[in-house]
């Protein structure tokens, strides 16, 4: 964003998570991504920090309450996983299940896909788990996979424990906090343990 140091901002400890999130709203697509994805560990890892005191995240939040049953909506997004820089970019793409459920089917479109699989999962609100709760409103959960229909041309459905999926999404959730409008960030959990590694998401309009 043109004078804005996201990075910066995040290092003072007067800024609150509305400030990042209007200035993430007033920003262009390109400006908002481009700030986004210049963040390290540290600044996500602060990011996600200061999202513990934002307005909790709906489903609607990932996907709006018109798409219709099996309509995909993409995010784009960043990790902070040891990976090259073409590896820390992907997309997690998420659909409303046709049963009327509080929950949203969907995986990653990652460059890896090929070789780990897509790594499908079930997002659901955390509402019910006080301790999860805590974490964030919206829990990624790979202990699960969809057990219905998902969008059209998506790949096949497969468990996280299948082959080398296993070593990156088995046993693990990761749990969702909003940053802004169209901005989440997540930090990631393997088997009730906090991994120390984060994510943010920009959901595409």
């Amino acid at each position: 964003m043109p004078g804005v140091d996201l990075k910066t901002l995040l290092s003072r400890e007067s800024t609150a998570i509305d400030e990042v999130a209007s200035l993430l709203d007033a920003a262009t697509p390109d400006e908002r991504l481009n700030a986004l994805f210049a963040l390290d560990r540290s600044g996500q890892r602060a990011l996600y920090k200061m999202a513990e005191t934002s307005t909790p995240l709906t489903l609607n939040d990932f996907v709006p309450s018109d798409r219709a049953p099996g309509a995909p909506v993409r995010h784009r997004g960043r990790n902070t996983l040891p990976f090259t820089a073409r590896h820390k970019l992907f997309k997690k793409c998420f659909c409303r299940p046709d049963d009327g459920t509080a929950r949203l089917f969907g995986y990653n479109d990652a460059p890896s896909r090929g070789l780990v699989g897509p790594g499908y999962f079930v997002a659901v609100p955390t509402a019910t788990n006080p301790e999860w709760e805590a974490r964030g409103a919206i829990v990624v959960d790979y202990f699960q996979v969809p057990d219905g229909k998902v969008a059209d041309g998506w790949p096949a459905i497969v468990p996280n424990s299948k082959g080398l999926q296993r070593f990156v999404y088995h046993r693990t959730r990761d749990f969702m906090r909003r940053v802004s409008k169209l901005v989440t960030i997540g930090s990631a959990f393997r088997s009730e343990k906090a991994l120390d590694h984060y994510f943010v998401l920009v959901r595409e309009v």
